[in-house]
């Protein structure tokens, strides 16, 4: 299991979001509090912003090394603001390389796609499955070898089809067709997943035959006025509130913030 941070607001340093906070990222490698499985977050990191000013596509940050131990991050991050941020530190999947092109963000043009969850026993369940859904340009984009970056480019792939499509289309989407694979090949999934365009966050928190894990919102906190935030586990005290099991949380250019219910149908999610 990952941690996923997401943030949407003014620009600021990105230090203020992976740093600063008492229970930050960095101490969320080492001492998580809400994970489902897993013990520390140590299999590497990822950051992906937009810059504040310029249209121009995002920029990641990426490294296999454990968040504590990446040296060059610290500097780094005292200098690059930016108003949208999505960041990550991994927990990798028994079998799942250790290389770059499994270290999310991934990205698509304009879109950031960060993942916390799992398909059980990926390569050999919904790996074939899901490449046989996906047109060659999307399947030949495919770098690595994750459940997450394969789920990713189902989204790409929905988003393709049907252009006019939302993201929150697209992803609740993804989620239908992901959970009609788990049922037919008998594996259960989870799929908290964070996606921007640069202007809006979209987020889900879903599980099929398994526990969604935990994922939070908070607005306007007097720390990070006029922002909103969302993460795997709340990372400084404040009036965060869960999202809801089976559901899509948008936020909008306008920090509104809306939820839908998107629960699976079977019982046995």
């Amino acid at each position: 299991m990952c941690r996923l941070l997401g943030y949407l607001g003014p620009a600021i340093p990105l230090d203020h979001l992976l740093y600063k906070p008492e229970h930050s990222l960095i101490v969320q490698s080492y001492q998580p509090r809400e994970m489902t499985s897993g013990v520390v977050n140590a299999d590497g990191l990822g950051i992906g912003w937009y810059h504040p000013q310029r249209n121009v596509d995002p920029f990641t940050y990426k490294s296999t090394l454990p968040i504590w131990n990446e040296t060059n991050l610290p500097e780094l991050s005292r200098y690059v603001e930016s108003g949208c941020v999505l960041a990550y530190v991994r927990s990798a999947t028994a079998g799942q390389a250790l290389d770059m092109s499994n270290c999310q963000p991934f990205r698509e043009g304009r879109l950031l796609l960060i993942h916390n969850g799992f398909i059980s026993n990926f390569r050999e369940s919904l790996y074939r499955p899901i490449r046989e859904k996906l047109g060659d340009r999307i399947y030949q984009s495919i770098n690595g070898t994750t459940d997450s970056e394969h789920i990713f480019a189902l989204l790409i792939n929905q988003l393709e089809v049907s252009p006019n499509s939302t993201i929150i289309e697209a992803l609740h989407t993804t989620l239908i067709t992901l959970t009609e694979l788990a049922k037919a090949y008998e594996v259960n999934f989870s799929a908290n997943l964070i996606i921007s365009d640069g202007h809006q966050l979209v987020a889900s928190r879903y599980a099929y035959g398994t526990t969604a894990p935990s994922l939070y919102w908070l607005r306007d906190d007097p720390t990070f006025p006029d922002s909103v935030m969302i993460a795997s586990e709340p990372i400084f005290a404040g009036n965060w509130h869960e999202c809801p099991h089976g559901s899509i949380l948008t936020v909008g250019k306008n920090l509104e913030i809306s939820s839908i219910d998107v629960s699976p149908t079977d019982a046995s999610q």
